[in-house]
């Protein structure tokens, strides 16, 4: 045996190692090879933000047909409007109906409940809030809720081992009542701006059920880079986020309402979405959209061109 064969063979087994702890996470997977286009998978699945159609001011039924005349899959509604809608006497057992009758699933949902924050009596409030979100999105068939650093936006010193814990918290809720809450990115907050924040802190809840929820244009704000994705199993992401940003205006100044339509700015979706599958993605991509030029037009209109535009980007991993 050579001086060079037993380091080898150190490393070789060392590296045996490292795959078989990788095959064991929910959130870390080995880099991606795209040079060979993945297959789009079949389970693939297109939601409507309604973000997206927020300045049309449609009620929650309107959102509901729009999404299925559009031809959507699914549906990604915002509790606070759910609330309102509830509060001025509309029936969550009728709008369930209304969902499963137009052949619809409701495959996110978007809330804010203070889960994270520091001090201990605001975050047992967020749960209280997380807990009833979670009961009304079950109640509508929903089966996921996204988990945003809310409350924490201009934090500059959270520890994210603790934040990690209070995700599993939250994730031992959403278990027990079906709704699992998928920690988001949030590019222009403070906290869990990076990939690279979120994945730790997803990947340290020590939790199964652990899953986080991506976004093209917060992925920009925040400054990560998009080959960071190859590091996420494809079975950590239930929902992405679709949409893009065009060069101008530049990352520091750039906001919500300059997202356009996927493939009418410069983000590399082809990359985004190879990777994605390549890595096993086989779940759902919901567009959020907070453009007010859109909110101009037609609701229709605007919900056909961005399933066309999200299809039209998918076409070109064939």
């Amino acid at each position: 045996m050579t001086s060079f064969e037993l380091p080898r063979r150190a490393w070789l087994q060392t590296m045996g190692c490292v795959a078989a702890g990788a095959a064991t996470s929910s959130v870390i997977a080995p880099v991606a090879a795209i040079a060979d286009a993945p297959k789009v998978p079949k389970s693939l699945r297109y939601c409507l933000n309604m973000s997206t159609v927020r300045g049309q001011n449609l009620s929650v039924p309107e959102q509901v047909d729009l999404a299925a005349k559009a031809g959507y899959d699914s549906i990604e509604p915002w509790i606070r409007e759910i609330r309102a809608y509830e509060m001025n006497g509309g029936s969550i057992k009728d709008l369930a109906k209304r969902i499963a009758d137009h052949g619809l699933k409701v495959d996110s949902a978007i809330g804010f409940a203070e889960w994270i924050v520091d001090n201990d009596e605001q975050r047992a409030k967020g749960l209280e809030v997380a807990k009833a979100d979670m009961a009304l999105i079950k109640s509508l068939g929903g089966t996921h809720i996204a988990a945003p650093p809310a409350g924490a936006t201009k934090q500059t010193d959270l520890n994210l081992f603790k934040a990690a814990e209070r995700y599993s918290q939250l994730l031992d809720l959403g278990v027990s009542m079906e709704v699992i809450p998928q920690i988001e990115v949030w590019g222009f907050s403070t906290t869990l701006s990076k990939l690279g924040e979120t994945m730790l802190v997803a990947v340290e809840s020590k939790n199964a059920a652990a899953c986080i929820l991506p976004d093209v244009y917060h992925l920009h704000k925040g400054g990560s880079e998009f080959h960071g994705l190859s590091l996420v199993a494809g079975n950590a992401i239930h929902c992405f986020h679709m949409n893009d940003y065009p060069a101008d205006p530049p990352r520091a100044t750039i906001a919500d309402k300059d997202r356009v339509f996927p493939g009418d700015g410069v983000a590399p979706l082809t990359s985004i979405l190879k990777t994605l599958f390549a890595n096993g993605f086989t779940g759902t991509l919901s567009l959020e959209l907070f453009n007010p030029e859109y909110w101009k037009q037609d609701a229709l209109v605007v919900a056909k061109t961005g399933l066309e535009k999200m299809k039209a980007a998918v076409a070109k991993c064939a």
